[in-house]
Parts: structure tokens; C-alpha cells; sequence
């Protein structure tokens, strides 16, 4: 038998009542109930805990628009209503997604030369020449900054990277908007890259992997310090995520014959976003209290 789940703390001040009109319009069953100070909201199904969560962030004085459809899948967001509640995670990995195609995951050197952090030309088969990045800059080439994060090589390197932008970008947009999880994004990407090339040198690397730590670390430290529905993740992931690292850190996959790992990239985008994490949560503790 599923058991009923706290979804939501609030004051007591705090009128609920538009958004549990919204719950009941779209058949998620609840209750609220009083415990000392604050209101709890308690969500019967299960399934449904992450979508109220997210409902909340959205609308939380309902949605007088009827922008949400009651026709939507039953355990959760439908496809159409997330892409329209995430335009800037979906333009983004659309064209992360069409440059992975573009690019034939890391085959087409003719199109990759255009976004590596350092242009290259091949000596052979087996050899590629890097050009200084001070060279590229010079020539307002400023864009390689970003770029190696459309990077991918191989198909599962592009899906495991879409996947989670997906589910990390839309919290970012949910809880502080497009036009913040689009900043973030070119910051962790360029840090990352940044990170990456002192860590190694000149090397050909790309992926969205640093943006995802940097993410990540946002959302971890955000929460942490000023506590919200959006940024509530399941349990383990981040220490799931932060062994991933260690393991990566390791050179167990080199060792392998796996390929090389980008862990400058990990490492700097997770500092970033903890430090962008550390910064938001502050300033969101600071107008709470």
C-alpha cells in the first residue's frame, strides 16, 4: 500500500488554498495538516511527490491561467507541458543534441576544429598540432571558451550528458529562471574548459560533464543553505555523483582502455557551482529571514 508523503512546509500564513484548487483539478490526492507552526502538505501518491514539488515552484498561487493541462500523464509532468515550462533546458539540448548529430559524435574533424577550446590541424593519423589558445583568443575567437561542451564522443557520451542537463537545468529553471540556468551554464562551461586545459594541456576534450558538476554543486549548496522544493533531490545522488568523481579521479578508465576522463573539468565545474551555490542559497537565507 503506497503511504502518504510530506511534500510541502509552510507558515502557517501561507494561503494554500489556489494551489490545492490546482492539485485537485489534476487528481493529485492530499491533504494539508497543521503541525505547530507551519502547514504540511501530504501528497497519497507517491509517484506524484516530485511533480507537486515542482507544481509549487511554478505555481504557487495556482494557475488562475489554466496554463497546466489536467490531461497530463498521470505520474507526472507530460512532454509538451515540461518542454514549455523549460524553454531554455530544451533550446539548449536541442542544439547540444544537433551539433552531437553535426559533428557524427566526434568523427567529423571538419566541424570539430570550429569548436574545440584550441584550434588543431592533423600531422597524421595518429598526431594533431594545437594552436596556442592566446592566438585564438587574440582573434576574437571567444566562443572555444564554451564550445567543447557540444562536444561528444560516442552516443552514450551524448545521451548520459542530455539526460542530466535535462534533469539539472530544469531545476535551475524552475527555482531562478531561464535567463540564470543560460548564465550558469556559460560559466561552468568556460571555467570548466579552463580547468581542463590547465589540468592537461593542449588535448581535444569536450561534453557537457563540467557544466553537470558545476550544476550539481549549485543546486547541493543552494539547497543546503536555503532549502526548496526545486533543488530536493533523491537521496544518494549527489554522493552518488561525488564517488563517480573519486572513481574518474583514479584513472581507473584510463588504466582500462576506457579513454580518458575529463576530470579537470569535473573538478573545476563542481568548485564553481558550489562557489555559485554558496552565493545564491546566502542571498536567498538572507531575504528569507
Amino acid at each position: 500500500m503506497n503511504q502518504p508523503q510530506p511534500v510541502l512546509r509552510v507558515p502557517l500564513g501561507r494561503d494554500l488554498l489556489a494551489f490545492t484548487r490546482l492539485l485537485r483539478r489534476l487528481q493529485i490526492r492530499h491533504r494539508v495538516v497543521e503541525e505547530g507552526d507551519s502547514q504540511v502538505l501530504w501528497v497519497l501518491d507517491p509517484a506524484r511527490v516530485e511533480e507537486t514539488r515542482m507544481l509549487y515552484e511554478r505555481y504557487p498561487d495556482g494557475d488562475p491561467r489554466g496554463e497546466v493541462q489536467a490531461t497530463r500523464s498521470p505520474r507526472g509532468f507530460g512532454l509538451l507541458a515540461q518542454l514549455k515550462a523549460s524553454p531554455v533546458s530544451a533550446v539548449f539540448l536541442a542544439v547540444t543534441l544537433l551539433l552531437g548529430l553535426a559533428t557524427e559524435l566526434g568523427d567529423n574533424l571538419a566541424l570539430i576544429h570550429y569548436l574545440t577550446l584550441q584550434e588543431f590541424r592533423l600531422i597524421d593519423a595518429e598526431h594533431i598540432a594545437f594552436l596556442d589558445l592566446d592566438i585564438s583568443l587574440s582573434r576574437g575567437e571567444w566562443w572555444r571558451l564554451v564550445t567543447p561542451i557540444f562536444l561528444h564522443f560516442g552516443l552514450l557520451h551524448l545521451a548520459m550528458n542530455a539526460l542530466w542537463y535535462w534533469e539539472l537545468g530544469r531545476r535551475v529553471e524552475f527555482r531562478q529562471g531561464g535567463v540564470m540556468l543560460l548564465l550558469l551554464t556559460l560559466a561552468f562551461a568556460a571555467g570548466s574548459n579552463l580547468v581542463q586545459y590547465a589540468w592537461t594541456g593542449p588535448a581535444l576534450f569536450g561534453g557537457l560533464s563540467g557544466v553537470l558538476y558545476g550544476l550539481l554543486g549549485h543546486c547541493w549548496l543552494f539547497q543546503w543553505l536555503a532549502p526548496n522544493p526545486a533543488y530536493r533531490m533523491p537521496r544518494g545522488v549527489v554522493a552518488m555523483m561525488l564517488i563517480w568523481l573519486v572513481i574518474c579521479l583514479t584513472g581507473v578508465f584510463d588504466l582500462l582502455g576506457f579513454g580518458s576522463i575529463a576530470n579537470g573539468a569535473h573538478v573545476g565545474g563542481l568548485v564553481l557551482g558550489c562557489l555559485t551555490g554558496l552565493l545564491g542559497g546566502g542571498l536567498a537565507r538572507l531575504r528569507r529571514s
